[in-house]
């Protein structure tokens, strides 16, 4: 008892001595001082130089092992995560902003381990800081009895990105569109010669909520705005909360299996409809795994099989706004992925009582759609097709929900 007491007054020990401190302005990551090492039987030592002091905190995660370290703020340019990295006690680790005001970094642990000793000194010369954690191993039951995200309501859960309706529009016919841009903040996605999908996939989406907002009749809700990480539970709690109409999550991924290149349009199943789509899915939903984001005691079976019934009543008008999304896209010129519309168990799809679909616009590791993403024109075509579908669609499930009424 007294381990597992030790491991949690430990954290909240921290935090409560970090905040002592007066801190302000963004600390800057000093990577010549930063390394994690590996000390043999003395556990792993973390050394992290910080141009200031900041407030932080540490917990533990299980399923995967994983140790969260919290900060109020970092600016992490310049870290190289191999150069950082000098063990392989440490599977991973992954840096970046969380919410507004605070970053993280996430350890991939190849085994349980737990904080044995914390310092942080600031030099009173300099105003430089320096974080040093001694990590030593522990046993799996003492482990999972401290691990656990810190109780704190709406962490990663800003609030909706509502545009409002456009002057003498009728709000009566307005169709509200949540659009999600994918990754974000200490997820960055896909990445490729300097390039990562969660900064085009907000571009993206910004460039088609302006030609939403132009087209009228439509009010465009956002996930997030800006770098921010948003978990793949509270997107759709956010579309929820939004009143959202229809879900569209705008992706670019990179693949090596199957035929992956050009554009597609998934929807959600529990088998999905190839082993590409299932290894995607794989890579989307371990976005929160990185982020370090609690994922226990997120499995409902009773509360999955009421979900499933409601989703049967959604899915016609979802397969049909897949369908339309993809041959708005197609009229634009593409190019589409041989089979455009496919299926996959993504978790930002199952919102069971909205229309929604996923976006890959196409694939970062493919030359040919790595060109065309980066290309204005090309995505205001795009985006042209995706109105056009959406047009469409709005249309036939008018006349198809008019004769249900009937």
């Amino acid at each position: 008892m007294s381990r597992i007491f030790y491991a949690i007054a430990l954290i909240w020990a921290l935090t409560g001595a970090a905040f002592a401190h007066d801190f302000s302005a963004l600390a800057r990551v000093l990577p010549d001082e930063s390394r994690i090492t590996d000390e043999g039987r003395a556990g792993v030592r973390l050394d992290l130089g910080l141009s200031q002091g900041v407030p932080y905190r540490v917990f533990t995660l299980r399923d995967p092992y994983r140790m969260v370290l919290d900060f109020q703020e970092v600016d992490w340019t310049g870290l190289d995560s191999e150069a950082f990295l000098q063990t392989d006690r440490i599977s991973g680790v992954q840096f970046g902003a969380y919410v507004p005001g605070w970053s993280r970094m996430v350890l991939e642990l190849g085994a349980p381990l737990a904080v044995g000793a914390a310092d942080l000194r600031v030099d009173q010369d300099t105003g430089a800081a320096r974080l040093s954690l001694r990590l030593q191993g522990t046993d799996f039951d003492t482990f999972a009895a401290s691990a656990g995200a810190p109780r704190q309501p709406d962490w990663d859960l800003p609030e909706p990105a509502v545009t409002p309706i456009m002057p003498g529009t009728n709000s009566t016919s307005v169709l509200r569109v949540m659009l999600d841009p994918g990754h974000g903040g200490i997820d960055p996605g896909a990445e490729v010669d300097g390039t990562d999908e969660k900064t085009l996939m907000l571009t993206f989406a910004r460039e088609l909520r302006e030609l939403l907002l132009r087209t009228g009749g439509y009010q465009v809700v956002m996930t997030r705005v800006d770098d921010q990480f948003v978990s793949l539970e509270r997107r759709i709690a956010l579309a929820h909360r939004a009143g959202a109409d229809i879900f569209i999550s705008l992706h670019a991924d990179i693949l090596s299996e199957g035929r992956a290149h050009g554009a597609a349009v998934y929807t959600l199943s529990d088998e999905a409809s190839d082993v590409a789509s299932h290894k995607l899915a794989e890579r989307h939903d371990r976005g929160d795994l990185i982020s370090g984001v609690d994922l226990s005691g997120a499995d409902d079976q009773v509360a999955d099989v009421l979900l499933d019934i409601a989703r049967q009543e959604t899915k016609p008008r979802t397969d049909a706004l897949a369908r339309a999304l993809a041959d708005g896209m197609t009229q634009q010129g593409g190019p589409m992925n041989n089979r455009p519309i496919r299926t996959a168990s993504f978790s930002v799809l199952k919102a069971a009582d909205i229309p929604s679909v996923l976006v890959e616009l196409g694939f970062l590791s493919s030359p040919r759609d790595l060109k065309n993403i980066r290309n204005p024109e090309w995505r205001a075509g795009m985006a042209r097709g995706l109105v056009s579908g959406l047009e469409n669609w709005r249309r036939e499930d008018l006349v198809k929900r008019s004769l249900i009424g009937q």
